[in-house]
């Protein structure tokens, strides 16, 4: 089994930046996905972005691309959300997931993920 242990979240002022980290303990293999969500009280969820271990292949929803970048270090099992240019609308609880598969359909893989970090609280002061 994976466990997954996300941290990182804050308070920042708009425009600022946050990195968050998801480590993965236990029977970690090479090849898995790890991507990650978000959820605000007062809008749908979103699948943000997602890697591959492998080829480090990665998908990005559109309103993040350029200001959220995903990177991973196999090494330390540890994948990493760089978070730039952070507006209010950026508020949420940020959940790491692991997944077998990384593509556009990443929020519709939502149900079949196989193993879930504690959520993260990302709060951008306006």
């Amino acid at each position: 089994d994976v466990q997954l242990q996300a941290s990182g979240g804050g308070l920042v002022q708009a425009g600022g930046s946050l990195r968050l980290s998801c480590a993965a303990s236990g029977s970690t293999d090479d090849d898995y996905v790890i991507g990650w969500f978000r959820q605000a009280p007062t809008r749908a969820r979103e699948g943000l972005l997602c890697i591959s271990s492998s080829e480090g292949s990665t998908y990005y929803l559109d309103s993040v691309k350029g200001r959220f970048t995903i990177s991973r270090d196999n090494a330390k099992n540890t994948v990493y959300l760089q978070m730039n240019s952070l507006s209010a609308e950026d508020t949420a609880v940020y959940y790491c997931a692991r997944s077998g598969r990384c593509g556009s359909a990443w929020n519709s893989f939502y149900y079949g993920m196989h193993s879930w970090g504690q959520g993260t609280q990302v709060t951008v002061s306006s």
